[in-house]
């Protein structure tokens, strides 16, 4: 399985319309997501969004699930508006639901968020509530046949 975005490249930066209002030039645009290779058996797909950064703690900036295993582009911007049918979009760490871009704090260096696709054997029966990363992961654990995932840097200087 294989995952790319037209909107950053991996280890690449992630453009400041990517993050969130409060960031200059930010517009919370969701970023593109390109998937393929997806495993056979698969039946959904799932994707998360994270903060690597020691102090972010796992920030969690975009879950979603039951997306459709036929998908192979999601949309720049598609969160909360054009997601493929059947996604469910999970409440971010920010508190709210969908995606929630880069709000590094001024001067804590390059963040590295982590952007990882879930091929799974079956959809998980996850509500549109907040889960920590850990708890996403716990849901889907046993129904995961694949994984792939790209990482962009972005700083609030």
């Amino acid at each position: 399985m294989n995952i790319t975005s037209g909107s950053f490249s991996n280890g690449g930066a992630i453009d400041p319309k990517h993050a969130m209002k409060a960031i200059n030039g930010g517009k919370n645009i969701s970023p593109n997501v390109r998937i393929s290779g997806a495993p056979a058996g698969t039946k959904s797909l799932a994707l998360a969004f994270v903060d690597r950064h020691p102090m972010a703690g796992g920030w969690v900036h975009w879950l979603a699930a039951g997306i459709d295993p036929a998908t192979s582009d999601i949309k720049e911007g598609a969160s909360l508006h054009a997601m493929p049918s059947g996604t469910r979009e999970m409440i971010n760490t920010f508190g709210a639901k969908g995606y929630g871009g880069p709000q590094p704090p001024r001067g804590s260096g390059p963040h590295r968020y982590e952007l990882t696709v879930y091929a799974l054997s079956e959809s998980p029966q996850l509500r549109e509530k907040e889960y920590t990363e850990k708890e996403f992961l716990n849901a889907i654990s046993n129904k995961v046949l694949a994984k792939a995932a790209i990482a962009g840097i972005f700083e609030n200087r």
